[in-house]
């Protein structure tokens, strides 16, 4: 009965550890050419979840694109059953950072880049990014890639 007791005090335990671990960390795996050479299709990551303010230029972040807006200017969302399409992509401008030359034709006429957006590159040529949509969203951002499924440092 003792043995018994002890466990299921451990499994209870060790559930209660991994529920705190996924608060602060999770896995993706990317799909897609936009991250290569640095990320390849069906690596996995090890992020940690993070706000903007955690963030510099030249993280590798996993962040959900912009939601485009009507030509009402209502914003469409996805339906609740959908799964969320998480983008992995480059820091390339922070709160208050110079726009980078190569997103200022979807930016505007803006300098600088405001309070909670972020500047985002894929690292390959075919990569969507702050190139064709401008301003992402500093409250959509998951976390920060800090370690492939290989144990090297993405880079």
């Amino acid at each position: 009965m003792i043995a018994a007791l002890a466990a299921g005090s451990a499994l209870a335990m060790a559930a209660v550890l991994l529920a705190l671990l996924r608060r602060r960390w999770t896995t993706v795996t990317v799909v897609g050419v936009s991250m290569t050479p640095t990320l390849l299709p069906g690596d996995r990551l090890l992020v940690r979840r993070c706000g903007i303010t955690e963030l510099k230029v030249g993280d590798i972040v996993v962040l959900e694109p912009p939601r485009p807006a009507t030509p009402y200017g209502v914003v469409v969302t996805a339906s609740p059953l959908t799964r969320t399409r998480w983008k992995v992509k480059r820091v390339a401008a922070l709160p208050g950072d110079p726009i980078p030359a190569r997103a200022r034709a979807a930016t505007g006429d803006r300098q600088t880049v405001p309070e909670n957006s972020l500047i985002v590159f894929g690292d390959g040529v075919e990569s969507h990014d702050s190139r064709q949509v401008g301003l992402y969203p500093g409250d959509r951002i998951l976390g920060v890639a800090v370690r492939s499924a290989g144990g090297k440092r993405p880079s």
